[in-house]
């Protein structure tokens, strides 16, 4: 009886939940289906789907257990995070420099002082103007890529930016929602917890991606050759909720962690491959995600609030056009690119729905502001494939009704400012030194806590354990503490610096200060495992041990950073990324293509092609699986499946993409049913007498005679010179219905 009920009660839990993710699952089928058939973005499919599966909408079916659906939205998220992660490089972000920094920058701080500006004007409350005004200050990476892809806009030159903007967006997304979770729990602005949140953020951050590029490509490498895609796809998720997990336990959201392991898988040979993997689950999460966003748009509220949606929808597209605009600018794009820059930033996705859940998780912000932001994002998302289009114009008008002097000024600076690269040879040596002090800072503090919190535990109660737990320790971190005090960095600019005497004084400095730090940190150390009597003379030894080993400890070192560097580079050597590469002084960049499997291309040698000739382009490289053809020559011919590399203006890669299209050859449409092997007797006078050859039945039924039946002889495949003769049975292969129509009974 008691198996019985526990089963009936296990059955009556998961009715509710099985019905519900059907139910969702079926209403954004059907979204998808007709909004891919109507051209519109499948955001606004899905937040419509969750409109009519919610309860707020009574003629169809609703969702019985909103707890359930929450959960599958909050795995959602992650999913999605991680994916955006997988998507994302700190490589890149190195690679997008100041242009898409400074546009990023310029627009999330012009937004967030508008918004929280707006939302104040129109009486909310001050948590809610704060988190308007993040929540609007972040653009669509789904809703953007997905609009470049249909429009065919992602090899111009500033859609690189954009979506340089949008990585810096995204890292800036994740800082500030940490700084939101903690301004929520004070209710004020402290600039003492802030500062703590930052290098909170800062320090695990950088902990968790050296840590993570270290172990996990290694990890990745060995088992290359027993990772089924079943067992990768598992371990990537593994990895995924691991570090979920680790960055909850630290007090940072769940959505940080998925982020931060997508972006270190991102660093890895293996990052294509998982990407691919785990689309579907993104998919089928993301869906499932946007669709409980679109459950919580009340239809009261929106009609209450239908003044503040359409006064943000215009606060979104203006403000993000003009702030992202005035950014390109100011890093020195030209008019035409920063337009264009600008009016594709013009929208809040996925990142704002995440940020309004923060808020309401945390109980901060009232129950208007999510279904609101939805709507207005709704809105933004219908209104972005056509910002992109108008931009070319709208710049183009620009031109004309700006004052001479204004656009030749922006001329001028946009060139000026692409100009000016270089960097003098103190700062190189300020920053390679600090960097050296803040990294090595941080793994030495990690390795340390590490330590104090999992090793010292498990040893302090046994006679010796402090010894050896400490002994095992400054071991471990013995190389970073040589490469923090005694490494040489900026070899060649200190040796010139050192020859001025203003500069000799600093440069001492610095050195006596790293020595310093590392001292420091080894006293550190030592006080955690014993008291500080002892941990002054076991210093003093540690210092002498230390002092006789710099060569072993400089060996060991660079074994370490060797390893790391391959890790980090493996990826780039294997597949060089291209995206961000462009010509900055002039209007030139380097865009990919592939020849596709249809097109009439392939075969043909470079010079054979004129591509050169005809548009203006050179190719910069061939990648053919796992072989990179550099720089090649006119002899080179084209295979189905090739990515080459071409570098030229927008015009001339625009011009080049078309090239491609045009060579591709139409594959036919498909008819059902329309070739089969059919029986004929043969009765027609038009045949008897002429050989297989002359009758044209080839040509008559788009087909062949694959056999004749002839006195109960049967004769396979015959030669075309055989006489037909009468009653002959004939076994064609062709047309159905150009045989039916020759041979009519």
């Amino acid at each position: 009886m008691s198996t019985a009920a526990t089963v009936a009660e296990a059955t009556t839990h998961l009715e509710p939940l099985i019905s519900d993710l059907g139910l969702i699952l079926m209403t954004a089928g059907i979204a998808v289906l007709l909004f891919k058939k109507i051209k519109q973005p499948l955001v606004l499919g899905y937040l419509i789907a969750g409109f009519l599966a919610g309860n707020h909408f009574d003629f169809f079916p609703s969702v019985k257990d909103l707890k359930s659906v929450e959960v599958w939205a909050e795995i959602g998220v992650i999913v999605l995070l991680f994916s955006l992660g997988l998507e994302f490089s700190f490589k890149k972000l190195m690679k997008v420099g100041g242009t898409a920094s400074i546009t990023a920058v310029t627009q999330i701080i012009v937004m967030v002082l508008m918004g929280f500006l707006v939302g104040t004007w129109m009486g909310w409350k001050q948590m809610d103007s704060i988190f308007l005004g993040v929540i609007l200050s972040i653009s669509s990476t789904t809703i953007i890529l997905k609009t470049f892809d249909e429009l065919g806009v992602k090899a111009q030159k500033f859609a690189g930016i954009v979506i340089g903007s949008l990585i810096v967006q995204d890292i800036v997304a994740i800082l500030m929602m940490v700084l939101l979770s903690t301004v929520a729990v004070s209710q004020q602005f402290s600039g003492s917890e802030l500062l703590y949140s930052v290098l909170k953020l800062i320090f695990f951050l950088t902990a968790w991606f050296i840590g993570g590029i270290f172990f996990i490509p290694t990890l990745l490498k060995k088992a290359k050759h027993l990772l089924t895609d079943e067992m990768l796809l598992i371990i990537s998720l593994a990895l995924c909720l691991m570090m979920v997990i680790l960055a909850s336990n630290v007090g940072f959201s769940p959505a940080l962690g998925a982020f931060i392991m997508g972006s270190i898988i991102a660093e890895t040979t293996q990052a294509e491959r998982i990407e691919h993997l785990i689309k579907p689950v993104k998919d089928l999460f993301g869906a499932v995600f946007f669709v409980s966003v679109g459950m919580l748009i009340d239809p009261t509220t929106l009609v209450e609030y239908a003044l503040p949606v359409a006064i943000l929808t215009l606060v979104v597209i203006f403000g993000q056009s003009i702030s992202s605009t005035i950014g390109a600018l100011i890093s020195g794009q030209p008019l035409k690119q920063s337009v264009q820059t600008g009016m594709s930033l013009s929208q809040i996705g996925e990142f704002s729905f995440i940020i309004a859940t923060l808020g309401m998780t945390m109980n901060v912000t009232s129950s208007f502001l999510y279904p609101v932001v939805v709507a207005v994002s709704a809105v933004t998302t219908f209104t972005t494939p056509f910002m992109v289009k108008l931009a070319v114009p709208f710049s183009g008008y620009l031109e004309k009704a700006l004052p001479r002097r204004w656009t030749k000024r922006i001329e001028r600076y946009s060139s000026n400012a692409q100009a000016i690269r270089s960097v003098s040879t103190w700062q190189i040596v300020i920053r390679t030194h600090l960097l050296q002090i803040v990294l090595h800072t941080i793994i030495i503090t990690s390795i340390i806590l590490i330590s104090s919190k999992y090793i010292l535990p498990l040893v302090e109660s046994s006679k010796f354990g402090n010894a050896i737990a400490a002994l095992i320790t400054i071991i471990v971190i013995a190389p970073f503490l040589w490469a923090l005090s005694l490494r040489r960095v900026a070899v060649k600019e200190v040796e010139i610096l050192y020859k001025e005497r203003k500069y000799r004084g600093p440069i001492l400095m610095l050195i006596f200060f790293r020595m310093g730090l590392a001292v420091f940190y080894i006293g550190f150390l030592l006080n955690i495992f014993f008291s500080p009597t002892v941990a002054f003379i076991a210093l003093v030894f540690a210092i002498a041990i230390y002092a006789f080993f710099p060569k072993k400890l400089h060996k060991q070192y660079h074994k370490i950073e060797s390893h790391f560097l391959k890790n980090l580079n493996d990826r780039e050597e294997k597949k060089i990324d291209r995206r961000y590469a462009n010509l900055t002084p002039w209007d030139g960049h380097m865009s990919t293509f592939t020849i596709a499997k249809e097109s009439n291309l392939a075969g043909q040698t470079l010079r054979e092609v004129r591509i050169r000739e005809l548009m203006g382009v050179n190719i910069a490289f061939i990648k053919r699986g796992e072989i990179m053809i550099q720089i090649p020559n006119k002899t080179e011919r084209l295979f189905p499946g090739d990515e080459i590399c071409v570098i030229g203006s927008d015009e001339q890669v625009k011009e080049f993409a078309q090239f491609l299209r045009k060579h591709e050859i139409e594959v036919p449409k498909k008819v059902t049913n329309e070739v089969i092997l059919k029986q004929i007797e043969l009765q027609n006078e038009d045949f008897i007498g002429q050989s297989i050859g002359q009758s044209k039945l080839r040509e008559l039924t788009n087909g062949l005679v694959v056999g004749i039946e002839r006195n109960g002889k049967r004769l396979l495949n015959p030669e075309s010179n055989i006489i037909l003769e009468r009653n002959d049975i004939l076994w064609i292969v062709g047309n159905n219905k150009l045989m039916n129509t020759l041979f009519k009974e």
